[in-house]
């Protein structure tokens, strides 16, 4: 493996272990049991560093959140699926990462916003759209803006100043969320296929 592979791997766990503020280079060349200055000829900063971090997350992101899409059932199943996938994923981030980003590392935020309208807009959207057309969810709902809210959910779940990680699990928070937007917009048959996924009796 590379240099450049290992410094990003240790990087990785690093960050999403402890945040982005609190780890040093000093601390990845030490996990790795490398130089700093080899850490310097792949990336010249912390900020190239973070940079290539997100990129990698983003695209793990990506893979995986097709590959949800391709093999579920329905929209409902889908969204279900994403539910879990997110569980994992935060379970594994620190809190104050997507914080540290906004306030330490501009262009990775402005990489993430970036994301967030060329990417999971969209994504958020084809769900919505498969969803009415399985008759899943209401017919009203309007996608841009119901995919805005959704978006600003995830992002407002991970902001320490709402959500301290002293009070709150960040995982718990963000399944609450999404639990809520899809109950908002199901349609009866929605209500239904939610509770045949979760084995719960109606009445």
């Amino acid at each position: 493996m590379s240099n450049d592979c290992r410094i990003l791997e240790c990087a990785q766990k690093l960050f999403s272990r402890f945040g982005l503020k609190s780890v040093t280079m000093d601390d990845i060349a030490r996990e790795i049991g490398i130089s700093k200055k080899t850490i310097y000829q792949s990336y010249s900063d912390k900020d190239k560093l973070v940079h290539a971090y997100f990129d990698k997350e983003k695209q793990e992101q990506i893979t995986m959140m097709e590959d949800i899409s391709k093999n579920s059932k329905n929209a409902i199943e889908e969204i279900l699926n994403a539910m879990q996938f997110m569980g994992k994923t935060f379970s594994r981030i620190n809190p104050n990462l997507f914080y540290d980003m906004h306030k330490y590392h501009h262009d990775s935020w402005n990489q993430f916003k970036a994301f967030k309208e060329d990417y999971l807009m969209k994504y958020v959207i084809r769900n919505l759209d498969k969803g009415k057309l399985e008759g899943l969810y209401r017919a009203d709902i309007n996608n841009k803006t119901l995919a805005r809210l959704r978006l600003e959910q995830v992002e407002m779940a991970m902001n320490p100043s709402i959500f301290p990680p002293d009070k709150f699990n960040h995982v718990d928070v963000q399944i609450q969320l999404l639990d809520h937007f899809l109950h908002g917009i199901a349609t009866l048959k929605g209500h239904k296929l939610i509770n045949k996924y979760r084995q719960i009796d109606e009445e």
